[in-house]
């Protein structure tokens, strides 16, 4: 993920960040973000942007704090398992 100084809490929740002639267009996120989150990130990018998740459940802060590292780590570890597969 390029870096786009957004806050920590805030990029530790983003999967992938699509971008090209260096304007950000998409941004895909592990769990949906919330409004305010979405509205901190166009503004901070100051601009309007398509915003995804891989996952549609919503979570709050304090259960994302708590399970984000066994996510990310099942999450990564069944795409490797993919590619091994093809």
């Amino acid at each position: 993920m390029s870096k786009l100084n957004l806050p920590s809490y805030l990029e530790d929740k983003i999967f992938e960040i699509k971008s090209s002639d260096n304007t950000v267009s998409r941004i895909t996120s592990y769990f949906p973000l919330s409004d305010s989150e979405k509205q901190e990130i166009c503004s901070i990018l100051k601009t309007d942007l398509g915003f995804y998740s891989i996952f549609t459940d919503n979570i709050s802060d304090e259960e994302w704090n708590r399970t984000k590292t066994q996510i990310k780590k099942r999450f990564n570890d069944e795409l490797f398992e993919i590619d091994k597969k093809s």
